[in-house]
């Protein structure tokens, strides 16, 4: 089932993909007062599974918190909504979007005055880099477009007015030939790319911008800190100077769509070998084979769809 087809889960009841509209004059489409998640289903060896629910659907009540949101639904009943939604449309693997929006009441600034509206899609999604960047490394340059201060924008909320600044980010990259981009925080250090983590390994270390740095606390990425504490390898979250880009041995970036993609090159300067690096190929190869229950789940990260 492609983009634009199926079932949406909206306001506690499924509608057809088309059928679900909002208002010209609901309060997010003029402020951009949403915040969402993003989720994946992988096929595992056994049947559809869900991967990381429970944190995802926790730093989604996270950010309504921050915007002031009441969700009128609880976590468990949220929970349940995207597993259905992934049944109700028989996918057996699928890219999942939860939002949560201020929907149509009085306009202006404020949106306390504004109902809360909750939706979730799915749909089939593969590489979100493309097959090639996955395999062989993605074509990446630093964007001139800075990540906001961390007392303007919270960055710990995943709020889509927050996106407007991510797609300057990603225009740069894709009207110049690259696959993305990187952007740096307002002192000058790496952030993070348009919609993905960044993790740069020089020496069999493994480092990281941190939450300070604008960065969105993803998902993936604390994945990432827990595979590699079980490999026995170091990961430092620090500051990280622009220049340690192009000198690192390997470069990844790490998030729901992304995954784990390797990074090739940055602003035309080949990384390491020019390939998916050692340490990285190890992170990549574990994580596909524990989404695909290949490798026990130990860490209960997989939440079969039944």
């Amino acid at each position: 089932m492609s983009f634009g087809k199926g079932k949406i889960w909206f306001d506690g009841k499924f509608v057809d993909w088309q059928d679900a509209r909002i208002h010209l004059m609901s309060h997010v489409v003029h402020y951009g007062s949403s915040i969402f998640e993003s989720m994946r289903c992988y096929n595992a060896e056994n049947g559809p599974a869900i991967f990381r629910i429970d944190a995802h659907i926790d730093r989604l009540y996270d950010s309504a918190k921050i915007y002031r949101m009441k969700i009128p639904f609880s976590k468990k009943e949220f929970s349940d909504a995207v597993i259905n939604v992934v049944k109700k449309n028989n996918f057996k693997e699928c890219y999942i979007r939860p939002v949560v929006f201020r929907g149509y009441g009085e306009i202006g600034v404020n949106p306390l005055k504004n109902p809360v509206n909750c939706a979730i899609a799915a749909w089939e999604w593969g590489a979100y880099l493309g097959k090639e960047a996955m395999e062989k490394g993605a074509s990446v340059i630093v964007s001139s477009w800075r990540r906001a201060a961390p007392d303007t924008f919270p960055s710990l909320a995943k709020a889509g007015g927050n996106y407007i600044n991510s797609q300057l980010i990603k225009m740069d990259a894709v009207q110049g030939g690259y696959d993305e981009a990187i952007a740096l925080d307002v002192y000058g250090y790496v952030s993070e790319a348009s919609g993905e983590n960044i993790f740069i390994v020089k020496n069999g270390v493994i480092f990281t911008p941190p939450t300070s740095s604008s960065i969105l606390a993803g998902i993936t990425r604390h994945t990432v800190f827990t595979l590699a504490r079980d490999m026995n390898i170091r990961v430092e979250q620090h500051s990280v100077p622009r220049e340690s880009l192009y000198i690192a041995d390997e470069v990844f970036l790490t998030g729901t769509a992304a995954e784990i993609t390797p990074v090739s090159k940055i602003d035309n300067i080949i990384i390491g070998k020019g390939n998916c690096g050692e340490i990285t190929k190890k992170l990549q190869t574990e994580y596909f084979n524990i989404l695909r229950g290949k490798t026990k789940d130990k860490y209960n990260w997989l939440t079969y769809v039944k």
